[in-house]
């Protein structure tokens, strides 16, 4: 993640995204790379979750039952975790989650809540998350971001796919087509 080389030194303590200041939010987003590598140690007994999107829909905090405040705690856990060399632990996280996918073909693993997902359905929502939050990281410390567009595809139908999930397709589709805007704060997410 070549953003996380670009942040300023005095912008780490800054804003970054609700509660988080931009430690936290990368920390938060560093997760989506460790979980891989972590998920990838365990076996799940059945396939519970089938879609990127039904993951979306059953592991979000308030279908756990998670307190957010919990969420935000994790993320600022990351965040110092990063250590002194942030970028370093990143590149780390990255370099680890590549190698442990090259030992693996489609594993049944254990994912939040002790949901079953193949590995191949767990993977798009990591794209998305380090999409959406690498966005969130280069709007926090105002960076330029142009994201793939293979990955802003990608993420662009994922989020479409847990709209239509969560009853929220409609409303997405009309705001997407310039028909009607979306409430404040709106999130599919």
């Amino acid at each position: 993640m070549d953003l996380v080389r670009e942040i300023p030194p005095d912008a780490w303590d800054t804003l970054g995204l609700g509660d988080w200041d931009v430690r936290a939010l990368v920390g938060h987003a560093s997760r989506s790379l460790s979980t891989v590598s972590s998920y990838l140690k365990t076996t799940a007994k059945s396939e519970d979750v089938t879609t990127a999107a039904e993951y979306y829909v059953r592991v979000s905090a308030s279908a756990l039952g998670i307190d957010p405040a919990a969420v935000a705690e994790r993320g600022r856990q990351a965040g110092r975790a990063l250590g002194d060399d942030p970028a370093g632990a990143v590149d780390a996280l990255m370099t680890q989650a590549l190698r442990d996918l090259q030992t693996v073909d489609d594993p049944l693993i254990e994912v939040i809540g002790g949901l079953g997902i193949r590995l191949y359905t767990y993977l798009p929502t990591r794209v998305f998350e380090l999409a959406v939050h690498g966005l969130d990281i280069a709007r926090a410390v105002d960076i330029p971001l142009v994201l793939p567009p293979e990955v802003l595809t990608e993420a662009a139908e994922l989020a479409t796919q847990v709209a239509v999930a969560t009853g929220h397709g409609e409303a997405v589709l009309l705001a997407l087509t310039g028909r009607a805007g979306l409430p404040p704060s709106f999130s599919v997410v």
